[in-house]
Protein backbone atom coordinates (compact mmCIF):
# COMPACT_ATOMS: atom_id res chain seq x y z
CA UNK A 1 0.00 0.00 0.00
CA UNK A 2 1.51 3.43 -1.19
CA UNK A 3 2.42 5.91 1.85
CA UNK A 4 0.25 9.65 1.18
CA UNK A 5 3.89 11.17 0.01
CA UNK A 6 3.89 8.31 -2.94
CA UNK A 7 0.48 9.08 -3.66
CA UNK A 8 1.09 12.80 -3.83
CA UNK A 9 4.01 11.57 -6.07
CA UNK A 10 1.88 10.30 -8.86
CA UNK A 11 0.79 13.71 -9.68
CA UNK A 12 4.33 13.61 -11.20
CA UNK A 13 5.17 10.33 -11.58
CA UNK A 14 2.46 9.13 -13.74
CA UNK A 15 1.55 12.69 -15.14
CA UNK A 16 0.40 12.50 -18.90
CA UNK A 17 0.92 16.50 -18.96
CA UNK A 18 2.60 17.13 -22.46
CA UNK A 19 2.37 13.26 -23.69
CA UNK A 20 0.28 13.84 -26.78
CA UNK A 21 1.10 17.66 -26.86
CA UNK A 22 0.58 20.88 -24.78
CA UNK A 23 -2.59 21.49 -26.29
CA UNK A 24 -4.03 18.10 -25.71
CA UNK A 25 -7.35 17.62 -24.43
CA UNK A 26 -7.96 13.95 -24.64
CA UNK A 27 -5.89 12.59 -22.56
CA UNK A 28 -6.10 8.90 -22.28
CA UNK A 29 -8.72 8.45 -25.06
CA UNK A 30 -5.74 9.41 -26.89
CA UNK A 31 -4.86 5.54 -26.89
CA UNK A 32 -8.02 4.61 -28.30
CA UNK A 33 -7.22 4.24 -32.06
CA UNK A 34 -8.53 3.19 -35.18
CA UNK A 35 -7.31 -0.47 -34.38
CA UNK A 36 -8.14 -0.43 -31.15
CA UNK A 37 -11.71 0.50 -32.15
CA UNK A 38 -11.58 -2.20 -35.02
CA UNK A 39 -10.73 -5.11 -32.19
CA UNK A 40 -13.62 -3.82 -30.00
CA UNK A 41 -15.73 -4.53 -32.91
CA UNK A 42 -14.48 -7.38 -33.18
CA UNK A 43 -15.24 -8.65 -29.51
CA UNK A 44 -18.72 -8.58 -30.41
CA UNK A 45 -19.34 -12.02 -30.91
CA UNK A 46 -23.07 -12.85 -29.62
CA UNK A 47 -25.07 -9.59 -30.40
CA UNK A 48 -26.17 -8.87 -27.51
CA UNK A 49 -26.57 -5.97 -25.84
CA UNK A 50 -26.71 -4.50 -22.55
CA UNK A 51 -26.94 -1.17 -20.55
CA UNK A 52 -24.60 -0.92 -17.71
CA UNK A 53 -26.17 2.88 -16.11
CA UNK A 54 -28.82 3.22 -13.95
CA UNK A 55 -32.28 5.07 -14.50
CA UNK A 56 -32.74 8.40 -13.58
CA UNK A 57 -35.13 8.90 -10.57
CA UNK A 58 -38.33 11.43 -10.51
CA UNK A 59 -38.41 13.11 -8.45
CA UNK A 60 -35.64 12.58 -6.58
CA UNK A 61 -32.46 12.93 -8.96
CA UNK A 62 -34.65 14.64 -11.96
CA UNK A 63 -36.51 17.98 -11.93
CA UNK A 64 -39.33 17.53 -14.69
CA UNK A 65 -41.52 19.56 -15.84
CA UNK A 66 -43.93 17.84 -18.49
CA UNK A 67 -46.65 19.31 -20.87
CA UNK A 68 -49.21 17.16 -22.30
CA UNK A 69 -51.42 19.05 -25.05
CA UNK A 70 -53.93 15.94 -26.34
CA UNK A 71 -54.57 18.38 -29.60
CA UNK A 72 -52.01 20.72 -30.31
CA UNK A 73 -54.13 22.86 -32.43
CA UNK A 74 -55.62 23.97 -29.47
CA UNK A 75 -52.72 24.64 -27.59
CA UNK A 76 -51.85 27.93 -25.73
CA UNK A 77 -50.69 30.39 -28.60
CA UNK A 78 -52.01 28.16 -31.60
CA UNK A 79 -54.04 31.46 -32.83
CA UNK A 80 -50.45 32.42 -33.71
CA UNK A 81 -49.48 29.63 -36.03
CA UNK A 82 -50.07 29.09 -39.59
CA UNK A 83 -53.39 27.51 -40.77
CA UNK A 84 -51.35 24.57 -41.97
CA UNK A 85 -50.73 24.01 -38.34
CA UNK A 86 -54.84 23.73 -37.00
CA UNK A 87 -55.38 21.89 -40.57
CA UNK A 88 -55.16 18.30 -38.76
CA UNK A 89 -57.02 17.81 -35.39
CA UNK A 90 -55.61 14.86 -34.60
CA UNK A 91 -51.87 15.05 -33.47
CA UNK A 92 -50.84 16.07 -29.86
CA UNK A 93 -47.71 15.53 -27.69
CA UNK A 94 -45.92 15.60 -24.69
CA UNK A 95 -42.20 17.26 -24.07
CA UNK A 96 -40.46 17.78 -20.79
CA UNK A 97 -38.16 20.67 -19.27
CA UNK A 98 -35.43 18.69 -17.51
CA UNK A 99 -33.16 19.85 -14.66
CA UNK A 100 -30.30 17.34 -13.46
CA UNK A 101 -27.05 17.81 -11.55
CA UNK A 102 -25.35 14.84 -12.98
CA UNK A 103 -22.21 14.77 -10.53
CA UNK A 104 -22.65 12.89 -7.48
CA UNK A 105 -23.24 9.15 -5.84
CA UNK A 106 -26.45 8.20 -7.57
CA UNK A 107 -26.51 8.91 -11.40
CA UNK A 108 -24.20 6.69 -13.93
CA UNK A 109 -22.17 9.63 -15.77
CA UNK A 110 -18.74 10.60 -17.42
CA UNK A 111 -16.37 12.89 -15.77
CA UNK A 112 -14.37 14.96 -18.13
CA UNK A 113 -10.74 16.08 -17.20
CA UNK A 114 -11.61 19.79 -16.08
CA UNK A 115 -13.90 18.33 -13.18
CA UNK A 116 -11.24 18.44 -10.63
CA UNK A 117 -8.59 20.98 -10.10
CA UNK A 118 -5.21 19.94 -7.98
CA UNK A 119 -3.90 22.82 -6.39
CA UNK A 120 -5.58 25.49 -8.72
CA UNK A 121 -4.45 23.17 -11.90
CA UNK A 122 -6.71 21.31 -14.20
CA UNK A 123 -4.85 17.97 -16.66
CA UNK A 124 -2.11 19.49 -19.01
CA UNK A 125 -1.45 22.19 -16.65
CA UNK A 126 -4.67 24.60 -17.52
CA UNK A 127 -5.91 27.08 -15.04
CA UNK A 128 -8.62 26.36 -13.05
CA UNK A 129 -9.73 29.79 -13.85
CA UNK A 130 -10.73 28.47 -17.48
CA UNK A 131 -13.85 27.46 -15.81
CA UNK A 132 -16.19 30.28 -16.02
CA UNK A 133 -20.06 30.70 -14.08
CA UNK A 134 -21.20 31.38 -17.30
CA UNK A 135 -20.17 29.66 -19.85
CA UNK A 136 -18.11 26.78 -18.17
CA UNK A 137 -15.01 25.09 -18.91
CA UNK A 138 -12.77 26.23 -22.01
CA UNK A 139 -10.72 23.61 -21.38
CA UNK A 140 -10.93 19.37 -21.17
CA UNK A 141 -14.78 19.75 -21.44
CA UNK A 142 -16.53 16.66 -21.83
CA UNK A 143 -17.31 18.19 -25.98
CA UNK A 144 -13.98 16.70 -26.26
CA UNK A 145 -15.12 13.34 -26.45
CA UNK A 146 -17.66 14.27 -28.65
CA UNK A 147 -17.27 11.85 -31.72
CA UNK A 148 -18.10 9.31 -28.28
CA UNK A 149 -15.85 6.98 -26.54
CA UNK A 150 -16.00 3.52 -28.66
CA UNK A 151 -13.42 1.08 -27.20
CA UNK A 152 -13.45 -2.70 -25.63
CA UNK A 153 -14.51 -2.94 -22.16
CA UNK A 154 -13.18 -5.38 -19.82
CA UNK A 155 -15.30 -6.15 -16.90
CA UNK A 156 -13.19 -7.21 -13.86
CA UNK A 157 -15.50 -8.83 -11.22
CA UNK A 158 -13.46 -8.28 -8.07
CA UNK A 159 -16.63 -9.32 -5.59
CA UNK A 160 -16.46 -12.47 -7.19
CA UNK A 161 -13.23 -12.67 -6.74
CA UNK A 162 -13.36 -12.32 -3.02
CA UNK A 163 -15.90 -14.52 -2.87
CA UNK A 164 -18.50 -11.98 -1.73
CA UNK A 165 -22.08 -10.51 -3.53
CA UNK A 166 -20.31 -7.32 -2.83
CA UNK A 167 -17.51 -5.30 -0.88
CA UNK A 168 -18.18 -3.70 1.97
CA UNK A 169 -18.26 -0.19 2.35
CA UNK A 170 -14.81 1.22 3.18
CA UNK A 171 -13.19 -2.42 1.28
CA UNK A 172 -10.67 -1.23 -1.41
CA UNK A 173 -9.64 -2.89 -4.78
CA UNK A 174 -5.69 -3.46 -5.27
CA UNK A 175 -3.66 -4.62 -8.67
CA UNK A 176 -3.55 -8.00 -7.27
CA UNK A 177 -7.67 -8.40 -7.13
CA UNK A 178 -7.21 -6.95 -10.98
CA UNK A 179 -5.07 -9.19 -11.94
CA UNK A 180 -6.43 -12.45 -10.12
CA UNK A 181 -10.06 -11.50 -11.57
CA UNK A 182 -8.29 -11.48 -14.88
CA UNK A 183 -6.45 -14.68 -14.28
CA UNK A 184 -9.66 -16.33 -13.50
CA UNK A 185 -11.93 -14.62 -15.79
CA UNK A 186 -9.73 -15.47 -18.71
CA UNK A 187 -9.33 -12.08 -20.10
CA UNK A 188 -6.35 -9.69 -19.85
CA UNK A 189 -6.90 -5.58 -19.95
CA UNK A 190 -4.40 -4.23 -23.11
CA UNK A 191 -4.10 -0.59 -24.30
CA UNK A 192 -6.65 1.32 -24.79
CA UNK A 193 -9.32 -0.42 -22.84
CA UNK A 194 -11.97 0.63 -20.59
CA UNK A 195 -11.83 -1.27 -17.07
CA UNK A 196 -15.71 -1.48 -15.59
CA UNK A 197 -15.01 -2.60 -11.86
CA UNK A 198 -17.61 -4.41 -10.53
CA UNK A 199 -17.90 -4.25 -6.59
CA UNK A 200 -20.84 -5.72 -6.23
CA UNK A 201 -22.81 -2.46 -4.55
CA UNK A 202 -25.03 -2.70 -7.92
CA UNK A 203 -26.31 -5.60 -6.32
CA UNK A 204 -26.69 -4.16 -2.63
CA UNK A 205 -28.67 -1.29 -4.47
CA UNK A 206 -31.13 -3.32 -6.67
CA UNK A 207 -31.95 -5.42 -3.21
CA UNK A 208 -32.30 -2.21 -0.52
CA UNK A 209 -33.07 0.38 -2.89
CA UNK A 210 -30.35 2.51 -1.06
CA UNK A 211 -27.94 4.83 -3.08
CA UNK A 212 -26.64 7.48 -0.77
CA UNK A 213 -23.50 7.63 1.52
CA UNK A 214 -20.06 8.86 1.34
CA UNK A 215 -18.34 5.38 2.95
CA UNK A 216 -18.21 3.36 -0.09
CA UNK A 217 -16.00 0.40 -2.03
CA UNK A 218 -13.90 1.29 -4.76
CA UNK A 219 -10.71 1.72 -6.47
CA UNK A 220 -7.54 2.16 -3.91
CA UNK A 221 -4.70 4.44 -4.90
CA UNK A 222 -2.74 1.62 -4.97
CA UNK A 223 -4.24 0.87 -8.83
CA UNK A 224 -3.53 3.72 -10.34
CA UNK A 225 0.17 2.90 -11.56
CA UNK A 226 -0.87 -0.28 -13.18
CA UNK A 227 -4.34 1.78 -14.81
CA UNK A 228 -1.55 3.79 -16.35
CA UNK A 229 1.37 0.64 -17.20
CA UNK A 230 -1.96 -1.03 -19.00
CA UNK A 231 -2.44 2.11 -20.75
CA UNK A 232 -6.02 2.13 -19.67
CA UNK A 233 -8.32 4.69 -21.84
CA UNK A 234 -11.10 4.91 -19.47
CA UNK A 235 -12.35 3.30 -16.08
CA UNK A 236 -15.68 2.79 -14.36
CA UNK A 237 -17.03 1.89 -11.77
CA UNK A 238 -20.20 0.54 -9.62
CA UNK A 239 -19.95 3.34 -6.56
CA UNK A 240 -17.71 6.67 -7.72
CA UNK A 241 -14.88 5.21 -8.17
CA UNK A 242 -12.84 5.81 -4.83
CA UNK A 243 -13.18 3.80 -1.81
CA UNK A 244 -14.17 5.99 0.89
CA UNK A 245 -12.24 6.58 3.00
CA UNK A 246 -9.30 6.63 0.83
CA UNK A 247 -6.79 6.02 4.10
CA UNK A 248 -5.28 9.19 3.05
CA UNK A 249 -5.50 11.89 5.50
CA UNK A 250 -4.55 14.83 3.18
CA UNK A 251 -6.13 13.43 -0.06
CA UNK A 252 -9.83 13.02 0.09
CA UNK A 253 -9.77 11.18 -3.32
CA UNK A 254 -7.01 10.39 -4.33
CA UNK A 255 -8.24 8.17 -7.59
CA UNK A 256 -10.31 11.31 -8.56
CA UNK A 257 -7.41 13.55 -8.73
CA UNK A 258 -4.63 11.60 -9.75
CA UNK A 259 -6.54 9.76 -12.44
CA UNK A 260 -8.30 13.00 -14.24
CA UNK A 261 -6.05 16.24 -13.62
CA UNK A 262 -2.76 14.11 -14.17
CA UNK A 263 -3.12 11.76 -16.23
CA UNK A 264 -6.36 12.87 -17.97
CA UNK A 265 -8.12 9.74 -17.74
CA UNK A 266 -11.87 9.58 -17.84
CA UNK A 267 -14.40 8.39 -15.50
CA UNK A 268 -17.51 6.46 -15.56
CA UNK A 269 -19.27 6.79 -12.32
CA UNK A 270 -21.96 5.43 -10.88
CA UNK A 271 -23.13 2.41 -13.48
CA UNK A 272 -24.81 -0.82 -13.07
CA UNK A 273 -22.84 -3.25 -13.49
CA UNK A 274 -25.34 -6.42 -12.63
CA UNK A 275 -26.98 -7.31 -16.01
CA UNK A 276 -23.10 -6.75 -17.73
CA UNK A 277 -22.12 -9.10 -14.94
CA UNK A 278 -24.78 -11.65 -15.33
CA UNK A 279 -24.20 -11.95 -19.20
CA UNK A 280 -20.45 -11.70 -18.81
CA UNK A 281 -20.70 -15.17 -16.81
CA UNK A 282 -23.63 -16.35 -19.08
CA UNK A 283 -21.47 -16.29 -22.30
CA UNK A 284 -17.94 -16.84 -20.74
CA UNK A 285 -17.08 -13.94 -22.08
CA UNK A 286 -15.60 -10.86 -20.17
CA UNK A 287 -14.88 -8.32 -23.20
CA UNK A 288 -17.20 -6.32 -25.00
CA UNK A 289 -17.62 -3.82 -27.11
CA UNK A 290 -18.51 -0.49 -25.40
CA UNK A 291 -20.06 2.80 -26.61
CA UNK A 292 -20.56 6.07 -24.40
CA UNK A 293 -21.91 8.92 -26.15
CA UNK A 294 -21.73 11.67 -23.80
CA UNK A 295 -24.55 14.66 -25.15
CA UNK A 296 -22.43 17.75 -26.13
CA UNK A 297 -22.90 19.91 -23.25
CA UNK A 298 -20.71 23.05 -24.13
CA UNK A 299 -18.08 23.79 -21.47
CA UNK A 300 -19.32 21.43 -19.13
CA UNK A 301 -17.28 18.90 -16.57
CA UNK A 302 -19.37 15.33 -18.17
CA UNK A 303 -22.40 14.79 -18.61
CA UNK A 304 -25.86 11.78 -17.72
CA UNK A 305 -24.52 8.79 -20.02
CA UNK A 306 -25.83 5.36 -20.33
CA UNK A 307 -22.75 2.75 -21.37
CA UNK A 308 -23.97 -0.06 -23.94
CA UNK A 309 -22.23 -2.98 -23.56
CA UNK A 310 -22.30 -5.29 -26.76
CA UNK A 311 -21.17 -8.54 -26.40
Amino acid sequence: MPTQDEVLGYFDTLSNWGRWGDDDQRGTLNHITDEVRLAAARAVRHGRSVSCGWEVAVPGEMERSTTSCPCAAEMPGAEHMPQLFHNDRHWGFSNERLGIMFHGNTITHLDSPCHIFWDGKMYNGRSHELVDAETGSAWAAVTAAAAGIVTRGVLLDVAAVRDKPWLEPGEGVFPADLEEAERRQGVQVRSGDAVLLRTGYGRSRHESGDAGGITQAGWHAACLPWLREREVALIGADTPQDVQPSGYDGVLMPVHAVSLVAMGLWMLDNCDLEECATTAAELGQWDFQLAVAPVRYAGTSGSPVNPIAIF
